[in-house]
C-alpha cells in the first residue's frame, strides 16, 4: 500500500485538550470541570452550527464565543486578564506523551495537521510545542473557510501534499472527524481514547455521572453513519508498526 501522507487532526488527537483544566481550575476553583466539558461542546457546536449557517469565523473566534457562553451559562463573573489567561492555554496545550515520537518515526511519509484551528493559532501551538521539526505542514481550515467534517477540509491535504485520497492516512481521536475523512475517502485511524468498557463504568451510577464522563460519553464514542474507521488503535504510540505493515503489503 502506498502511503504517502500521515495526516494528524490536532486537538485532541496530538494536542490533550483536557489540558486546559488546570488553567480554567485555577481561575474558578471546582469549576474547572465542567468549564472544560461545556467549552469544548459548545466550541465544536459553533463550528457546526457557523458551517450550516455559512457564517465562517475562525477558530480563534469560536473558541472565545463558546467561552463566554460557559462562562455566562455558568454565572461565573470574570474580567478580561482572567478570560485571556484561559484562552492562552490554547496555544499552549500539553501534546500527548508519544506525540513526537510518533511524529519522528513516521517520517518516511509526509506528516501534517489538517485542524479547525486557525492560522495563527496552530502557528504558536506547534511552535511552542517543539513540533515544527517534526512536521512537513500545518493545514488550517481557514483556507477551505468552512469547518470540518465539510469535504472541502480534507480537499486541502491533496491541494497541499500532492497526495491522494487513497495514499494519505489520516488519523484523529475525534469520531466526528473519522468520519468525515473516511467519507472523504481517506484511510482512516481512529484513537479510541476511552473504551465502551472503561466508560460504561464511568457512567454506572446515573447519580453521579461527571461532567468529563459525560464529555466521553457524547464526544468520544462512534456515531452510527456507516462511515467505520480502517483501523481503531488506543494510543498514537501504535501508528508506526500498523503503517510499517501497510507498507508491507
Amino acid at each position: 500500500m502506498t502511503i504517502k501522507a500521515v495526516v494528524f487532526d490536532a486537538y485532541g488527537t496530538l494536542y490533550d485538550i483536557q489540558s486546559v483544566a488546570s488553567v480554567t481550575e485555577q481561575a474558578f476553583p471546582a469549576y474547572g470541570e465542567v468549564i472544560t466539558q461545556i467549552w469544548r461542546m459548545k466550541q465544536l457546536e459553533y463550528t457546526w452550527l457557523r458551517s450550516l449557517m455559512q457564517r465562517y469565523a475562525d477558530f480563534s473566534t469560536v473558541t472565545r464565543e463558546s467561552l463566554a457562553y460557559t462562562l455566562e451559562a455558568l454565572g461565573l463573573s470574570h474580567d478580561a486578564s482572567t478570560f485571556e489567561k484561559i484562552m492562552d492555554k490554547y496555544l499552549h496545550l500539553d501534546p500527548y506523551p508519544d506525540a513526537k515520537a510518533t511524529l519522528a518515526a513516521l517520517k518516511e511519509s509526509k506528516r501534517a495537521i489538517l485542524s479547525n484551528g486557525s492560522r495563527n493559532m496552530l502557528a504558536a501551538l506547534v511552535q511552542n510545542s517543539g513540533m515544527v521539526p517534526l512536521l512537513d505542514a500545518v493545514l488550517s481550515v481557514d483556507d477551505a473557510q468552512v469547518f470540518k467534517p465539510s469535504p472541502k477540509t480534507y480537499a486541502l491535504v491533496e491541494q497541499a501534499l500532492g497526495a491522494g485520497p487513497d495514499e494519505v492516512v489520516f488519523v484523529s481521536s475525534n469520531p466526528f472527524d473519522a468520519s468525515g475523512a473516511k467519507a472523504f475517502g481517506f484511510k482512516v485511524a481512529w484513537i479510541e481514547r476511552v473504551t465502551g468498557a472503561a466508560l460504561a463504568d464511568e457512567t454506572r451510577d446515573p447519580r453521579a455521572i461527571s461532567p468529563l464522563a459525560m464529555f466521553k460519553a457524547t464526544r468520544l464514542r462512534p456515531d452510527p453513519f456507516g462511515f467505520d474507521p480502517d483501523w481503531t488503535i488506543g494510543t498514537l504510540s501504535e501508528l508506526p508498526s500498523l503503517l510499517a505493515g501497510l507498507r508491507m503489503q
